[in-house]
């Protein structure tokens, strides 16, 4: 699985994030790829992290590579919405965008590529950072509480709604699940 991060995004969605950054944009950059390449070594997913370079960035698209992390700075001019998007346009395996940008997770959903929402992605790496040494390398996730859905009828529980969700919406939750 290949994710992407909005790398600003992430930042300041962070509390955590958010401090390294008032020391210096690069402390805040730092810390997000040091964090990442954490997250990377347990999971073993190919994470690109994108940032704005659009304002006083380079002339041309940069691209480097720092502890195992892919990380690409827009050229001037343009955001990091757009090099998503364009990345999001030519994937070629399974992908996830995490960004709070409701135009980018919209853009992601509409191609058939899974969103997930900065401050869930953090947690979500938190888990697995945490979980790690006790584990071994893999993260249980708990099944979800159904505690206020279930109704009483007699002998027989009847839980949740009735709906079940649509092939789409199982196929997100499924990729999200890997994360």
């Amino acid at each position: 699985m290949h994710i992407i991060i909005d790398g600003y995004n992430l930042i300041r969605q962070s509390a955590t994030l958010r401090r390294y950054e008032r020391l210096g944009l690069e402390g805040g950059r730092n810390a997000l790829i040091h964090r990442v390449s954490l997250y990377k070594k347990h999971r073993g997913h190919r994470v690109t992290v994108v940032f704005d370079g659009w304002e006083a960035g380079p002339a041309t698209e940069e691209r480097d590579r720092q502890e195992g992390i892919d990380i690409i700075y827009s050229c001037r001019g343009e955001r990091a919405d757009d090099v998503i998007k364009r990345m999001v346009e030519k994937r070629r395996e399974e992908m996830v965008v995490v960004t709070s940008d409701r135009n980018i997770a919209d853009f992601a959903i509409r191609r058939g590529t899974t969103a997930v929402s900065s401050t869930e992605f953090e947690t979500r790496m938190d888990m697995t950072l945490t979980a790690m040494p006790a584990s071994a390398g893999h993260v249980k996730i708990a099944p979800e509480d159904k505690g206020d859905d279930e109704e009483i009828k007699g002998d027989k529980k009847k839980r949740g709604t009735s709906r079940r969700p649509s092939r789409k919406k199982k196929a997100a939750m499924t990729t999200i699940r890997k994360l």
